[in-house]
């Protein structure tokens, strides 16, 4: 069995185009309520939870409502569709709004923003299920680890183009005012492009029949599965499912603290500019492009559950070593480099197998339904984090991003000491056989 990495290339450009979007909306939208509008950091948190809140209803919704379409387009790519376009032309209100309260600073220009936000929150809420649960459609259950490495590289590329983009254009110091026009439509672009690359050379309901084939001649990949659509898992099988769910949450309250206010953490402790700190999450973001592929196959030989512990303890000791540094120097140091590495070789190893051993656990007519639940609960965590995190920025003190950070995912890996289903089958491939998959 041998994964078709040419196919789910084209997929995950879905997914490259929604973390081009968050990319951009982590790494601007604080900078522009707390420095343009000048909204304080506990309330732009609240504001910055506000995505997390519409998701938890959102997400579920829209990746059942996907399961049940029957567009001859396939059952998510219209969401993807309408969802991309919707969200391009909301997003490209908000830098000229921003622009005109600078100019002229008024009341209603801060509703429309928010207003604004919060439409182009809903328009990515309607797509980002099911253009998720597109690759599990279209992968056998026990590729799905490396499929989802690519799924998440192709994700790392978006991210990092935006960052190499923001780190050549805002160069100036952080009390200089720089219009973000040129950025959003930087981005906007992008998300055109990857849609146009899933409306052309996806061809979303032939990948589904091969993928529904394949499973009805190997009915063994499905054994954790519940056997029909709507019937209750085995109470083993909801245990494993709670704990994971609960893992999920734990680690995005730490991981997410930090990529929400590191921008302006590094502005107030460091005087980086957005440039300068988006290096930092450049490099990030390169650990993990380069491990994403070695991760999935680690998984495949080791099994999701072990990789995903290993990569919350990492994780948890990144967050606790930068929390040291900062105990001992006030200026950034690119000694800090290497653990931006760390940082983002951790969180590959924690994205590549979550995902998949939460739809492990179902059958390929509910995906959409579970891609949702693993939503709901991503999305729940991060309600509260911009919140906590930006309230212990203004009335604790800004070295304490880190530790909250590390506190949140090391229990993460205590409770995935309790996850007993979802992994893989663990392979008995020796050398480069290993690494041998289809283009």
């Amino acid at each position: 069995m041998k994964l078709n990495t040419k196919r789910t290339v084209l997929v995950g450009f879905a997914f490259l185009s929604i973390c081009a979007f968050w990319q951009m909306y982590d790494n601007l939208i604080p900078k522009i309520l707390t420095e343009t509008f000048g909204i304080g950091e506990s309330i732009s948190g609240i504001i910055m939870a506000s995505d997390n809140i519409l998701a938890l209803f959102l997400l579920p919704l829209f990746g059942g409502l996907s399961d049940k379409c029957k567009s001859p387009l396939g059952r998510r790519r219209p969401f993807i569709l309408f969802g991309t376009l919707t969200a391009v032309v909301l997003m490209m209100a908000l830098p000229l709004l921003t622009d005109s309260f600078h100019a002229e600073p008024a009341a209603w220009k801060t509703i429309c923003f928010i207003i604004g936000l919060g439409l182009l929150l809903i328009a990515m809420g309607t797509y980002r299920s099911p253009a998720v649960a597109l690759m599990p459609d279209v992968t056998p259950k026990p590729l799905r680890s490396k499929a989802n490495a690519i799924i998440n590289l192709m994700g790392a590329v978006g991210g990092i183009i935006y960052l190499i983009i923001t780190t050549f254009l805002y160069k100036t110091t952080s009390d200089v005012y720089v219009s973000y026009l040129p950025l959003f439509a930087i981005v906007g672009g992008i998300m055109l492009a990857a849609l146009a690359v899933v409306m052309f050379f996806v061809n979303e309901p032939k990948l589904v029949a091969e993928q529904k084939a394949y499973e009805d001649a190997h009915p063994e990949d499905n054994l954790t599965a519940v056997t029909e659509s709507g019937e209750a898992l085995p109470a083993d099988v909801k245990h494993s499912l709670s704990f994971l769910l609960v893992s999920i949450a734990l680690w995005f309250i730490g991981y997410n603290g930090v990529t929400t206010w590191f921008s302006v953490y590094a502005a107030e402790s460091w005087n980086m500019t957005l440039g300068q700190a988006n290096t930092c999450l450049t490099i990030a973001t390169a650990g993990a492009i380069v491990s994403y592929i070695p991760v999935g196959n680690v998984a495949s030989k080791l099994g999701r559950r072990k990789t995903i512990r290993f990569g919350t303890l990492l994780l948890s000791g990144s967050f606790a070593a930068a929390f040291v540094y900062t105990m001992f120097s006030n200026a950034f140091s690119p000694v800090l480099y290497a653990l931006f590495i760390l940082v983002g070789v951790a969180w590959a190893s924690i994205n590549v197998n979550s995902l998949p051993m939460v739809v492990e656990m179902c059958k390929g007519s509910e995906v959409g339904k579970f891609t949702g639940l693993y939503y709901t609960f991503s999305m729940s965590a991060q309600i509260a984090t911009p919140i906590v995190a930006g309230w212990l920025l203004e009335n604790v003190a800004y070295k304490a991003l880190f530790p909250y950070a590390a506190i949140f995912v090391f229990a993460s890996f205590l409770t995935m000491g309790f996850v007993k289903h979802g992994d893989n089958k663990v392979e008995a491939k020796k050398g480069l056989e290993a690494f041998d998959i289809d283009d």
